[in-house]
């Protein structure tokens, strides 16, 4: 029986080392990993010395295998070569199809300016199409007012419920749970000074007026902001939005202004709920680590915190609940026809909602430090 294992056998000629190709040089002859390794350490060992090459005696030659042999030749005709004009047709076609592997490009000096060029051009054509969805906001809210009984008041109650009502559990557990353990780092400094009774102190500042707000802006960002852009997302990839435009359905008035709406009122109650569960955690660990009673805790908050902090808590929260619900129907309206883009969408809805979050917040406590709030 012939022996099919591809191999190459060394022959001396009056011309010099013929190189002898035999057995079976296709896909399923050179399956198997004993095989593809003592072919492979053949060849290393016949090295870059000229030899010529017979392909007359090999049994099976397919595309396969005439790639292993030319990218062995380094992609260039030997210069010697004894083969059949049909071995010579499947050579010639792997090298018409065979392309070089990529030169490293040489670093140009003007690359990185066009990198930060486009990422600029790209930022500017978000913050355009967000101030178009603002102004399309205050036109469709004027429309509302003007002619209430065409609201969408179904849409907005249930984006009430889905965007408010199902996010009281997880925001309630994270807030007490960010009190207790802030309660507790706290008091491990304040024991060091003898000042226990200023935990109330600080809690309530550092809870009403920044915590509470922002922690439960995060968490509507993550969870309910991922959520409107993957809602409107999907209704791109489905050409829902497609067949309101045909319609004459204002895209503005029936899906961006009722999930604005509902989070400009939803977040500050919200807000209110975290601060009220992250004060709580707050009073449970103060009394554990410290000794301070609740009723204590209770009465002294009041003096501690002044109703501006609230107000100006409350205040924040309805423009996270705005600026969010923008963000999230931003990245959905610009989601193209197919998933990796809705995927892409969601993930940038939810970064950039927590970043514009955080300088938001940023910005407020700047501008209202400078007038004395």
């Amino acid at each position: 029986m012939e022996d099919s294992t591809p191999r190459i056998e060394q022959q001396d000629t009056p011309q010099g080392r013929l190189l002898v190709v035999q057995g079976a040089w296709t896909a399923a002859g050179l399956t198997g990993e004993a095989v593809w390794e003592g072919l492979t350490a053949q060849l290393k060992a016949l090295g870059d010395a000229p030899a010529g090459w017979s392909l007359e005696q090999i049994g099976k030659l397919d595309h396969l295998g005439a790639q292993v042999l030319w990218n062995h030749w380094g992609r260039d005709w030997p210069a010697q070569l004894q083969a059949e004009p049909s071995q010579r047709a499947v050579l010639e076609t792997v090298a018409k199809f065979s392309t070089d592997p990529p030169k490293p490009r040489k670093p140009n000096w003007t690359e990185p300016f066009i990198v930060l060029g486009t990422r600029v051009l790209r930022l500017v054509d978000h913050l355009k199409g967000l101030v178009r969805l603002i102004g399309q906001l205050l036109l469709d809210i004027i429309r509302l007012v003007r002619r209430p009984q065409e609201g969408p008041w179904r849409d907005l109650s249930g984006h009430l419920f889905h965007i408010g009502a199902t996010a009281l559990p997880i925001t309630a557990l994270v807030g007490f749970l960010i009190g207790v353990v802030l309660a507790y780092l706290i008091s491990q400094q304040l024991k060091q000074f003898g000042a226990d009774s200023f935990i109330v102190n600080i809690l309530g500042i550092s809870l009403i007026r920044e915590l509470g707000p922002v922690l439960a802006a995060i968490l509507i960002a993550g969870r309910s902001g991922s959520a409107i852009t993957a809602q409107i997302g999907v209704m791109r990839v489905t050409e829902e939005l497609d067949a309101m435009r045909v319609m004459g359905i204002p895209r503005g008035f029936r899906l961006v202004m009722p999930r604005a709406l509902a989070l400009a009122v939803v977040m500050p109650l919200i807000s209110v709920w975290t601060t009220i569960a992250a004060l709580l955690g707050g009073m449970l660990a103060a009394n554990v680590s410290m000794d301070i009673t609740p009723s204590y805790f209770i009465n002294s908050l009041p003096a501690a915190v002044e109703v501006a902090n609230l107000t100006l808590a409350t205040a924040k929260s309805v423009v996270f609940g705005v600026l969010i619900a923008l963000i999230g129907c931003h990245y959905g309206l610009r989601v193209k026809p197919n998933t990796e883009s809705l995927g892409q969408g969601t993930t940038a809805s939810v970064v950039t909602s927590i970043t514009v979050v955080i300088l938001v917040d940023a910005l407020f406590a700047v501008l209202f430090k400078s007038v004395g709030i």
